[in-house]
């Protein structure tokens, strides 16, 4: 607007300074002023959606203010000329846009020759039509991206807000779910043993308090969006868990030291699959296995003490199975869980050893690369 009010002052100065008397000069000033309001609107971005009969109408509305008073005013209008040509390229669309601004450049051609002798003024008035042109519309489509991005932005913004809630509701599913899980099992064993054997009970109680105390640096790792995990610890961790609920328990961890990202996201796994044991079935066995095979890491987890929950879905199950698949796609791998034919569930989990760079890591939510926590680890007898 400031550029098109700033074009407008100079064709005013310029009858101005050319000996207009006062009367010439108000009329002059009023048809500026005309053209200056429809070249405004014809500028907003909001024409551009308007239907291709109406922006007509609004382009032939410019072109009547444009050429009328030319013939009045002559060689004193002609720079009104670039306005409407902006205005084509603004209002029109692909090839016939640039042939219309080829003719109003053209016709301000034959207005030059019509009221001017001098090549140079001629060549003036012809160069000046079209750089006004072409300097409205490009301000104008400057204008028009500029706004763009910032719509952009916000809705970028407001993306990366949703994408960090639900990386802290998975989390937060994934990480809180096994500690509660397990302090209401322990606590249940400590509410069984505090009358027979409170030796025992104080020994679960510091259980607890180890879980509780985990449970509240998972919640702040969470919160700072970092968080680095470790499969072997998280399978001493299950195994510890299992015994506490007199569940004979095997673990076999083979897989060696694993990339930071694929050792998270195989614990996380790990976790939710001892949540859903601790939750969904009455299990007498569990096994937790993981090995190398080629460029893959394979983990499973078997349990049994599910055949009377065949075909049920039990309530409130949460997204946990939903959170690992996103997970494991996320760093090329794959999970599978169902009780299969032996009456057992297994959880089946496969990722790739290591990752190619670091955005995969990014694309683990609340994951981060880091020194990995887990150790080369050797296979391990039966626990239970």
């Amino acid at each position: 607007m400031f550029a098109i009010l700033c074009y407008s002052a100079i064709a005013v100065t310029n009858v101005a300074t050319s000996g207009a008397r006062n009367g010439t000069l108000i009329v002059f000033t009023g048809c500026i002023a005309a053209v200056f309001v429809i070249q405004v609107v014809n500028s907003s971005p909001r024409i551009r959606s308007w239907s291709t009969r109406k922006r007509l109408l609004a382009l032939g509305g410019q072109a009547v203010l444009t050429y009328g008073p030319a013939v009045v005013f002559g060689v004193a209008w002609g720079g009104m000329l670039g306005f409407l040509a902006g205005s084509v390229l603004l209002l029109l669309s692909g090839r016939t846009a640039w042939v219309m601004f080829g003719a109003v450049v053209a016709s301000s051609l034959v207005f030059a020759v019509a009221y001017l002798h001098s090549p140079v003024d001629i060549a003036y008035v012809v160069q000046s039509t079209s750089l006004t042109g072409l300097v409205i519309y490009g301000l104008t489509r400057l204008s028009d991206l500029v706004e763009e991005v910032n719509a952009s932005r916000i809705t970028l913004a407001r993306a990366a807000v949703g994408q960090e809630r639900l990386r802290f509701a998975r989390d937060l599913h994934d990480l809180l779910g096994y500690s509660l899980s397990a302090i209401t099992l322990k606590t249940e064993l400590i509410h069984r043993l505090v009358g027979v054997r409170p030796d025992r009970a104080c020994e679960e109680i510091v259980g607890v308090l180890d879980i509780s105390r985990q449970a509240l640096a998972d919640v702040r790792l969470v919160a700072s969006g970092y968080r680095d995990m470790s499969l072997v610890a998280e399978a001493e961790s299950a195994a510890r868990t299992l015994q506490a609920a007199d569940v004979q328990a095997e673990v076999d961890i083979s897989c060696g030291r694993l990339h930071p990202v694929v050792d998270t996201v195989l614990a996380t796994a790990l976790r939710e699959g001892i949540t859903n044991v601790l939750r969904h079935s009455r299990v007498q066995h569990c096994s937790i296995s993981a090995s190398l095979n080629g460029g893959l890491v394979r983990m499973s987890l078997v349990n049994d003490g599910v055949e009377d929950q065949r075909g049920q879905s039990p309530p409130h199950s949460g997204s946990g199975l939903g959170n690992l698949q996103t997970r494991l796609t996320a760093i090329g791998g794959m999970v599978s869980a169902g009780v299969r034919g032996d009456g057992r569930f297994h959880l089946d989990v496969e990722a790739p050893v290591r990752q190619a760079g670091p955005a995969a890591a990014g694309s683990v939510a609340g994951s981060a690369p880091g020194p990995s926590t887990g150790a080369v680890s050797e296979p391990r007898a039966a626990v239970g």
